[in-house]
């Protein structure tokens, strides 16, 4: 049988191995409990998913109170939630996948009847260009100092509680791409401006991270999640972009994980420009840094197909909710019995929280969804 590529190990510059390319990835499954604890149905769905991925991401987990984005969101903003991500560490590297935690503050995403006083907060008042969107609260100077500290100390719980990495959330409309982007971030401080200084707050984040992890293995991995691109004018361009890449390309950080919808797809502020842009951030610094891709990758030759131009490492997401043997059945030669699409009768099989499931079922076009199992 041909080896495809991405069933090879991967050693990172830390000497952290991966048993293969494929990392499960960043999902959100509204399933901890309402103190930020993990539970034993979120526990079952990843450990059911770690048997085959090289790496497991987790759902992204607040780093502030004031920062939780969704329901049922892991917490790790607290000393007293260690033990139950320790639970959740030890559930994936049990099964032999790197367990990475992911860590992010909602900033004016966060809905406000999840924060401990209702109000939402960014790198200034401005609200999201969406239906119903409330204004955030600009943060003051010495909140900033007390986020990019918070991130720091979820490292640290992170560490204490056994992960083998952090992947820093600076992606999909959060805290961390407000402040990048010029939409979000409008201030005249040294923390917005120039492009330089919208810069800043990442990468005072990512030095956090950085000092924190110093207490690790040396093989502890962080990553850093980012998005090229945003719709809204002013908003982020993939020259923003670019630059951003090539400063986080020069810091000590693992991998670069690129969120979009499409691994091939083009821009989405100008439509004649088809080009991928995870391929063009692999061009561009992935001989400095590895580059993780990710989007609409559903078939095994999918996959292979996106890592021709060079990209080490593939995230995927909704194909391991439905098929979570996804990487075993392509090593035991039985690709042509991956599993594509649901049944509302599936749940239980298919080890899903009902918070995530719910979540799947009513969501249009999230997968194919079949309405009733085959008799």
């Amino acid at each position: 049988m041909n080896m495809r590529r991405f069933m090879e190990p991967y050693t990172f510059a830390n000497g952290a191995e991966l048993r293969n390319r494929i990392m499960l990835a960043p999902m959100t499954n509204f399933s901890s409990a309402e103190n930020g604890e993990t539970t034993q149905a979120e526990r079952d769905y990843y450990r059911e998913r770690s048997r085959g991925v090289g790496a497991v991401i987790t759902a992204c987990a607040n780093v502030t109170p004031g920062g939780q984005g969704f329901p049922g969101e892991i917490g790790v903003e607290r000393d007293e939630l260690v033990p139950s991500l320790k639970q959740l560490a030890d559930t994936i590297k049990g099964e032999g996948a790197k367990a990475i935690l992911q860590i992010f503050h909602g900033g004016r995403m966060a809905p406000p009847e999840l924060l401990p006083d209702g109000q939402p907060v960014s790198a200034s008042a401005v609200a999201p260009v969406r239906e119903g969107a409330v204004t955030p609260r600009e943060l003051k100077p010495e909140e900033i100092d007390e986020v990019i500290e918070a991130f720091g100390e979820a490292t640290r719980r992170a560490i204490e509680a056994g992960f083998d990495g952090v992947e820093i959330h600076g992606a999909n409309t959060y805290l961390i791409q407000q402040f990048f982007s010029p939409h979000s971030n409008r201030r005249s401080d040294k923390w917005g401006g120039t492009l330089e200084k919208r810069m800043a707050f990442p990468l005072a984040v990512v030095e956090s991270v950085m000092k924190a992890a110093e207490k690790a293995d040396d093989d502890f991995i962080i990553g850093y999640r980012i998005s090229p691109e945003e719709m809204e004018n002013p908003g982020i361009t993939m020259e923003d972009t670019m630059q951003l890449v090539e400063r986080l390309s020069s810091e000590k950080l693992d991998y670069l994980h690129i969120s979009v919808q499409d691994f091939h797809g083009g821009s989405m502020r100008d439509k004649s420009d088809s080009r991928s842009r995870v391929q063009m951030i692999q061009d561009a610094v992935g001989e400095r840094i590895p580059v993780v891709g990710v989007g609409s990758l559903h078939t095994p030759d999918d996959v292979d197909k996106a890592m021709e131009g060079g990209v080490p490492l593939m995230a995927i997401g909704r194909e391991l909710v439905v098929e979570p043997h996804w990487i075993e059945k392509v090593a035991e030669g039985r690709e042509d019995e991956i599993r594509t699409e649901l049944s509302v009768d599936d749940r239980e099989e298919l080890v899903v929280p009902e918070p995530l499931w719910n979540a799947i079922v009513n969501t249009p076009g999230w997968f194919r969804v079949k309405e009733h199992a085959e008799k």
